[in-house]
């Protein structure tokens, strides 16, 4: 199954191995670097273009936690899993620099699909989400493992565990 947004929530019994879903983009401009920035990462890289220049980088760049968060964000908007994106756990790189300008996609692929040995409502489906930027260059590769309820017989939405 390929698509960029399910209208419904989806349920373990509708997803399988090598379901894509791919997210809309999200454009990204130096105002939301910097703030962000300022906020989470304030390195120089991140927050001055002018000290930016002489880095690493060699210009503005996005924080990875930056990239991250608005994977997150298109992530939850193009999978939606009856009951939330719920993280079990995740291994991120970062690939190439986001910069100002890019505008963010990501493609999501159902790796595997395991069924919980204790608790027969749910499962764990491991993500592999690709963020590329305009030019279809990846920015980041993040392989997540996430909760994912079964459809109750009821037909209620179980509620997040509490935290």
């Amino acid at each position: 199954m390929a698509s960029t947004q399910s209208p419904q929530p989806l349920f373990y019994e509708d997803l399988a191995v090598g379901d894509v879903f791919i997210s809309e983009p999200y454009p990204l401009d130096a105002e939301q670097v910097i703030r962000f920035a300022e906020q989470f990462d304030p390195q120089p890289f991140h927050l001055d273009a002018e000290a930016a220049k002489d880095s690493f980088f060699q210009g503005l760049a996005a924080s990875g936690w930056h990239t991250a968060a608005i994977t997150m964000r298109l992530l939850v908007q193009s999978v939606p899993l009856a009951g939330g994106v719920i993280g079990a756990g995740v291994e991120i790189s970062w690939t190439r620099p986001t910069r100002p300008g890019d505008a963010l996609q990501v493609t999501s692929t159902i790796v595997s699909i395991t069924p919980s040995r204790s608790k027969p409502d749910r499962g764990i489906v491991v993500l592999e989400s690709i963020t590329s930027n305009q030019l279809g260059e990846d920015v980041q590769k993040l392989v997540s493992k996430v909760l994912c309820f079964k459809r109750p017989a009821q037909g209620a939405i179980p509620a997040a565990p509490p935290a």
